[in-house]
């Protein structure tokens, strides 16, 4: 399998496609790439047996794809908490060094290094991660641009894109902090929010609001 047809398997993972239909927008969005480049390679993975569409309404995984997807999902999180805190990598730069190794990491070394991590649950940037059973507790799907003005969340996690990490990093929006969605602006404005601890007020751009999932 190539490795982009991988990144779309763990995108639709992430965005929620084990449960519910996810659109070519929110892949796009994600993916930061143009919304026919999508269109074509979620037919491919239909065509494999991985995904099923419908039009209008989106895709999502089957049990095949599924499957693949947690093995990839659960190798790259595994590696990325390895590398943030045995290393001391920063954030946003674990994405690329995780998608390197994950593709060369046997079972039996992905086993070895979640007992030496204490067997983690969530990754850094809060995604769940599967056990070797592919046992994992299911993540938020909420993401904050489809949150209702007035509303107090606790961020969960993030998108796994060094782009995005990198622009969180600077406005200051860490995993666990307790937001309250203040306003929408429209044509796809920024999301502004405040962070409760403290009152301030924090716009999020319409992309990145798209990327960061509440509860």
């Amino acid at each position: 399998m190539t490795p982009m047809k991988e990144d779309y398997l763990k995108i639709i993972f992430e965005l929620g496609g084990t449960k519910k239909k996810v659109s070519n927008k929110q892949i796009a969005l994600s993916l930061d790439i143009a919304a026919g480049s999508v269109t074509e390679m979620v037919g491919k993975l239909v065509q494999d047996g991985l995904a099923k569409h419908t039009p209008y309404a989106g895709i999502s995984l089957t049990a095949e794809g599924i499957r693949y997807a947690e093995t990839l999902v659960r190798k790259h999180r595994i590696w990325e908490d390895f590398l943030v805190d045995k290393l001391n990598y920063d954030l946003p730069d674990v994405h690329s060094e995780a998608e390197v190794l994950e593709h060369v990491t046997s079972e039996r070394l992905v086993d070895s290094l979640e007992s030496y991590l204490g067997h983690p649950t969530h990754c850094p940037h809060g995604g769940a991660i599967p056990d070797k059973d592919g046992h994992y507790t299911e993540d938020s799907h909420t993401a904050l641009a489809d949150t209702e003005d007035g509303t107090v969340v606790s961020i969960e996690r993030f998108i796994d894109n060094h782009d995005l990490l990198l622009y969180l990093h600077d406005i200051a929006l860490k995993i666990g902090q307790s937001v309250k969605v203040i306003k929408h602006d429209p044509f796809e404005g920024p999301v502004t929010i405040e962070v409760q601890t403290t009152g301030q007020q924090i716009p999020v751009s319409y992309k990145a609001a798209h990327n960061i999932f509440v509860k």
